[in-house]
């Protein structure tokens, strides 16, 4: 089907002004102060909450 009037760049803009992206919320680690997302473990240390904590591998280079 072919659309009977041409939508106007006002509301074709209007509509689309909620397809922004939003930048992912990040905290501070306590352990090592690097940037990690809330309620997941840090990628540098392992840490995730007091008293629990995931193996990190040595990393070889």
């Amino acid at each position: 089907m072919v659309p009977v009037a041409r939508s106007s760049k006002q509301r074709k803009r209007q509509r689309r002004s909620h397809h922004a992206l939003s930048r992912p919320n990040l905290v501070a680690c306590p352990k090592c102060s690097v940037a990690k997302l809330p309620h997941a473990a840090c990628e540098n240390c392992g840490y995730v909450s007091s008293g629990v904590a995931l193996v990190m591998k040595d990393q070889e280079s």
